[in-house]
């Protein structure tokens, strides 16, 4: 696969900014009163944003690492 410099740069920019952006959200969401309940347990608010944190950060990782790869063959 041959990208051109410029799409693997955004490739790699995005891929680090949802690296440093999501774990911040998820510090907010985690001091959020929805997310536990009167017992201390997790609530479905605290479960929902733990899956989309999990797969945005995964996804951003998959991204930097597809615009490193495809900077190093360019």
């Amino acid at each position: 696969m041959e990208l051109p410099v410029f799409a693997s740069l955004v490739l790699i920019i995005a891929g680090i900014w949802s690296l440093v952006v999501w774990p911040q959200f998820l510090r907010r969401v985690m001091k959020d009163p929805r997310a536990r309940d009167s017992a201390g347990k997790a609530t479905k608010f605290l479960t929902v944003h733990v899956v989309l944190v999990s797969m945005s950060m995964v996804l951003g990782a998959a991204t930097a690492v597809i615009g490193v790869m495809a900077l190093v063959q360019a």
